[in-house]
């Protein structure tokens, strides 16, 4: 199913209403729709049941694929499920007829008597083991059944396939059922692109990614991932101009807009880094205003046909799943991307079982929803009862439009389809492209070369060049007399069909140079640097230098990171031809070379921990002009030696110089490079001083292994006339690099005479790394001196280790400190130890330290929920109570801190949600809010949120909004938690009226000074 499961938790289901909703006739009935629309009823249970993606064939028959496997493929068992619902099979199963059979079906509805209504339906194929996607095309259907994309033939047309499937790929990822590879579409060029969602790892041909857009091509047989990364995406479409989006189930936005190679936003810290660690960013969302309904959008079209009054012609039209809404919005143009805003609702549902899973423009221009038809929009758990028992089909059709007959597109002769592409109705448009795709007939490609090359009309321009390309009939002269084409439109679809050739000439090599130094449309230059990424290296730098030295686009949101990552391909096969590119004079006076380019490379040059990678690293350094320049390189410097971690650094040859260091032993002095080369080392050694203070400079050296550097920041951190700021950050730096032998005794000696707080307890963060029976003694002595803050620290670190712990319960238990000033959440972390003796502690002085029962949990609801009912909150009085319990770690209408979800996005008008998210918010964390449990080498335990992770090293984020590094050198074992890092009982002591008055804020709009904002 779609992603709109994956995204709110499944509650209890004696929270739910019995019955199966409303019955098809009575919910359209209970249908609002935009003024002059009017919706019917086009198929329903027990004709089909639980759509999950919608589609006209040539015929005009409405094809459906049918998800009732959801949620567990047949066949299989389950050998482990995370927290991230992500599933481990026991194999990979067969592709059909060979492997298990399944439930889902793709069935084809007809309307024999002409009413509107589906009464006839055959299913095309039955037995498909969680299938979710479909395409037509080359006399048969592709179907997306996980693992695989298949083709099933079906060239004379009968309905029934005419062999078994086709293997076409092999590899999709089937971890989770609700973020499975969909929603195929064609292309305008005759690729067929699809996606894929989170939670799931692909492996097509020796391609790896979890997030992101692939295509593959019917004819040439090849494979590429368009776009990595990502959210949850379901449904793809390309508007009139050809480019291509994405739906999202991230709140606040509609969608991704999908350009060839870039790299987009994931939730990195849950779902893992890009495939290719050295993007050094990536685009998010398109900017949207007004965002209305809930936070999943799937499904969504670019209208383009003529049925609808011509104010929706181009409007995006998208189904709002938690919203039980289809609601269309404004895409226009920004520069290089575009945004989006708020149009409005074409059908408000009025009923909470509705939940659209797709859309669809029929040949009749009418808009077409699916209705998986639930009370539950949640991923189910695996063994959940789940309702198969309904689903429908709807249309939005514009009154006053008058149908008229379908035409069979097969039916019409090459010209004749030729003729279609000039169609206002864009499902005709895209017919007719298909079938001469498949066609290949020369005569057609005659005649579209010539429209191609002769129209000053975008759209037949571009229909006339997509169609030769997707019959494979363009070529490098077309394309290079297109790219001079009066619109950018034209023009960037011809450079983007070039950079798809398998190779380019010389001449149009020039041609594209020569576009990069003089083209002004920013659509144009961005496909550009796409491409260039594509071409060969000796041509992609050119290209990428032509445009990085035209600074109209130095602010664009796009064009920067694409010559970025046309750099990023050729940094290290090609540094020396790079370098010379981009490290004269000129280029740091450039603002895109010099912002964009330059610290990047540096950062890539360092990072990859080569010997031939640091000698260009400090190639680039030696060329910038000024002291500002080379701090940032150094910054840079600093990045790239964090993302590799201590013991990847390679061994180099000792220079003679004072920072070619010997590598010290792990256990006494952080690691670092026998040597860094001498080009570098007179470069750093320029800078370094016995009394700097510098915390840059004393961390880049004590990265390269400098046992001076980390001295000198014990001096500065234990130096109490030093300013505050530059001890914490000599602190900080210790954290990470330092080690037992020159920081433990000076960390005491802060903690016991500092008159900081803020020293104090970096002091204890320091301590924290390092297990010694001295700390734990010292800890337990200065304890009953300690205030607050500081003793709740060192209650964390003491706990943090078993050894520890046992010293400080049993202190406890001997009367020395007060048992209930131990939260339960430091509780809960000894349990992690597994110490039968720690546990027993526990049991004696606090009890049974567990999360509630379900019985208990619902109990705690049912209460809360009568005490709602006796009376109404204020609103004023819930914002005073958020403020107090909730701002620490959540956002609402901007006010609090973002450790945990911001909940102006959330699904605050279901009250039941909110109730169990309280109650229980361990019964499912989002994805980006698990908590993690770090198990050093050295036996300290570390949890919180995953807010950073490199190959060198993970940051974790506690409660407190604090950071923790940790070197992957020094993880034993890193795990995801399955506590949340919110308590459980927050409103235990609340009264009833301070119940009422926060659940009242919490499902409000916020005070009136917020919403006059």
């Amino acid at each position: 199913m779609r992603n709109f499961m994956s995204t709110i938790f499944l509650l209890s289901t004696a929270l739910y209403a019995s019955g199966q909703g409303y019955s098809p006739e009575e919910a359209v009935r209970r249908m609002t729709v935009a003024d002059g629309f009017e919706v019917d009823l086009v198929a329903a249970e027990p004709l089909i049941r639980q759509p999950v993606a919608i589609d006209f064939d040539d015929r005009g028959r409405l094809w459906v694929l049918q998800y009732l496997q959801y949620p567990n493929p047949a066949g299989l068992k389950r050998i482990k499920v995370d927290r991230y619902s992500r599933t481990i099979y026991d194999r990979i199963p067969k592709p059909p007829p060979h492997g298990p059979k399944g439930a889902d079906r793709l069935t084809i509805l007809e309307d024999s008597d002409g009413d509107g209504q589906m009464d006839k339906s055959i299913d095309f194929l039955s037995d498909l083991n969680i299938a979710t996607g479909f395409q037509f095309g080359y006399g048969g259907v592709f179907v997306l059944q996980t693992p695989y994309l298949l083709f099933y033939p079906d060239r004379n047309r009968d309905d029934v396939p005419d062999s078994d499937p086709e293997v076409l790929l092999n590899g999709f990822g089937m971890e989770d059922t609700s973020s499975l590879a969909n929603s195929l579409v064609w292309g305008p060029d005759g690729w067929l692109y699809g996606t894929q969602g989170t939670n799931i790892t692909a492996d097509i041909r020796g391609v790896k990614f979890e997030q992101g857009v692939w295509r593959y091509h019917p004819v040439s047989r090849k494979f590429e991932l368009f776009i990595e990364g990502g959210a949850n995406m379901w449904g793809l479409d390309f508007d009139r101009h050809g480019h291509l989006y994405a739906g999202t189930n991230y709140g606040g936005f509609l969608m991704f807009h999908c350009m060839q190679g870039a790299y987009y936003q994931k939730s990195f810290a849950k779902h893992g880094e890009l495939s290719n660690p050295f993007t050094f960013g990536y685009f998010r969302h398109v900017p949207h205003d007004d965002f209305k309904g809930g936070h999943v959008t799937v499904g969504g079209v670019f209208y383009q046909a003529d049925a609808y009054p011509k104010s929706f012609r181009d409007k995006y039209i998208a189904v709002d799943t938690l919203g039980h809404a289809v609601r269309w919005h404004n895409v226009t143009n920004h520069e290089s991307q575009v945004r989006s805003s708020n149009g409005g609702v074409l059908l408000q549902a009025n009923d909470s079982w509705f939940a659209p899973s797709d859309c669809a423009v029929g040949p009749d221009g009418a808009v077409y929803v699916a209705d998986w038809h639930d009370k539950r929009t949640a991923h189910p758990d695996p063994d959940a009862d789940w309702d198969r028992s309904n689903g429908r089909v709807f249309r939005v059709r514009w009154t006053e439009t008058t149908p008229s007959a379908h035409i069979d597109p097969t039916s019409l002769s090459s010209s004749q389809l030729i003729d279609w592409l000039n169609s206002r109705n864009d499902w005709r448009v895209r017919r007719a492209r298909r079938l001469l795709a498949e066609r290949r007939s020369q005569e057609a490609a005659k005649r579209l070369r010539a429209e191609a090359l002769t129209s000053r009309d975008t759209e037949d321009a571009l229909n006339s060049l997509w169609s030769l390309a997707a019959m494979g009939e363009i070529d490098e002269n077309v394309i290079r007399k297109l790219i001079e084409h009066s619109d950018a439109n034209v023009r960037a679809w011809s450079i983007r069909l070039l950079g798809d050739q398998e190779s380019v000439s010389a001449n149009a090599v020039q041609q594209l140079i020569r576009i990069a130094e003089s083209d002004t449309s920013s659509n144009v230059i961005s496909q550009l640097a796409a491409t260039a990424k594509r071409l060969p290296g000796t041509v992609c730098i050119p290209i990428v230098r032509a445009i990085a030295e035209r600074n109209e686009f130095q602010n664009d949101p796009s064009i920067p990171y694409l010559l970025w990552w046309a750099v990023e391909r050729y940094a290290i096969s090609a540094s020396d031809d790079v370098l010379e590119a981009f490290t004269d004079p000129e280029s740091w006076r450039t603002p895109v070379v010099r912002d964009t380019i330059l610290g990047r490379l540096m950062r890539r040059l360092v990072a990859d921990g080569s010997e031939a990678g640091f000698a260009a690293c400090a190639r680039l350094m030696l060329t910038a002009p000024d002291d500002f320049q080379r701090r940032r390189m150094l910054e840079e410097l600093d990045l790239g030696l964090k993302m590799i971690g201590r013991k990847q650094l390679p061994r180099l040859p000792l220079p003679d110089n004072p920072l070619a260091i010997k590598r010290l032993d792990d256990q006494t002095g952080g690691g670092g490079l026998n040597a860094v080369p001498s080009n570098l080392a007179d470069m750093l050694g320029n800078i370094w001083n016995d009394q700097t203070t510098d915390p840059l400079t004393i961390r880049v050296s004590a990265r390269l292994g400098s046992r001076d550097a980390i001295m000198r920041a014990v001096t500065i951190a234990t130096d109490a006339t030093q300013d505050e700021s530059t001890r914490l950050a000599m602190l900080t730096a210790l954290q990470e690099l330092g080690a037992a032998d020159t920081c433990l005794e000076p960390a005491l000696k802060l903690l016991r005479d500092s008159k900081l707080t803020s020293v104090r307890l970096a002091a204890l963060k320091l301590l924290s790394r390092f297990a010694d029976q001295r700390i734990t003694e010292e800890l337990l002595r200065l304890y009953s001196e300690m205030n607050d803050p500081i003793r709740s620290r060192t209650r964390d670190v003491l706990l943090a280790r078993s050894t520890s712990a046992l010293a400080f319960l049993r202190t406890v238990d001997r009367g020395e400190f007060p048992p209930d000033e131990v939260s339960i959440d430091q509780l809960r972390r000894v349990a992690l130890h597994n110490h039968a003796l720690l546990d027993a502690l526990v049991r004696k002085h606090w009890g049974n330290v567990r999360a509630g029962t379900p019985e208990e949990k619902l109990a705690e609801i049912r209460r809360i929920n009568n005490d709602l009912r006796a009376g109404t909150g204020d609103l004023e009085g819930g914002q005073r109570i958020f403020e107090k319990r909730c701002a620490s770690c959540h956002q609402m209408f901007g006010s609090g801190k973002s450790i945990g979800p911001d909940l102006t996005k959330a699904n605050r008008g279901d009250k039941d949600f909110l109730l169990v998210s309280i109650v229980d918010p361990s019964a499912q964390i989002r994805k980006e809010y698990l908590s993690y449990v770090i198990l050093t080498v050295d036996g300290r335990i570390v949890s919180g949120l995953l807010a950073e992770e490199s190959e060198g090293a993970v940051t974790i984020l506690d409660k407190q909004n604090e950071k923790t590094v940790i070197s992957r050198d020094d993880i034993e074992e890193m795990q995801v938690s399955p506590v949340s890092l919110m308590p459980e009982n927050i409103l235990k002591d609340l009264t009833p009226q301070e119940t009422r008055d926060l659940m009242r804020y919490l499902e409000g709009k916020g005070t009136l000074d917020q919403k006059s904002k």
